[in-house]
């Protein structure tokens, strides 16, 4: 079975993306590490295939995308269309915000993340 999270291939880059946080990915994390979100665990630059997740809970298979500037060109577009399409097959639901959307209401940003946290522990539900 070929592994999948956290390649060796990746290694380097996650631990410069770790070393390197923007301020929007630094307000998120302080927000929803150590299981302040609905007792969740999120990790932070976690390699999935050779993309690497700003933040990955495996619990329930959620992806969180914090945007900048170059994901709003047609080629960051594609990109992500693409690198979604990779998360949609192994069933990983990702969620994307922009920067501003983080900077100017992280409150908002948090409700969003909760809503679709309990879409996805109701899906999963055996019940």
């Amino acid at each position: 079975m070929r592994k999948i999270f956290s390649k060796k291939s990746t290694k380097e880059k996650r631990k410069i993306l770790r070393d390197s946080i923007t301020e929007s990915e630094n307000l998120l994390w302080c927000r929803i590490r150590n299981r302040q979100i609905m007792n969740l665990k999120f990790r932070r630059q976690h390699g999935i295939g050779e993309y690497i997740a700003d933040f990955y809970c495996p619990e329930i298979k959620l992806v969180i995308e914090i945007d900048g500037v170059r994901h709003f060109t047609d080629e960051g577009r594609d990109y992500d269309r693409i690198r979604t399409k990779f998360m949609d097959c192994l069933e990983i639901r990702t969620l994307r915000f922009s920067n501003s959307e983080i900077t100017n209401d992280i409150e908002k940003v948090l409700k969003k993340i909760k809503a679709e946290i309990l879409n996805l522990t109701l899906i999963t539900s055996p019940y």
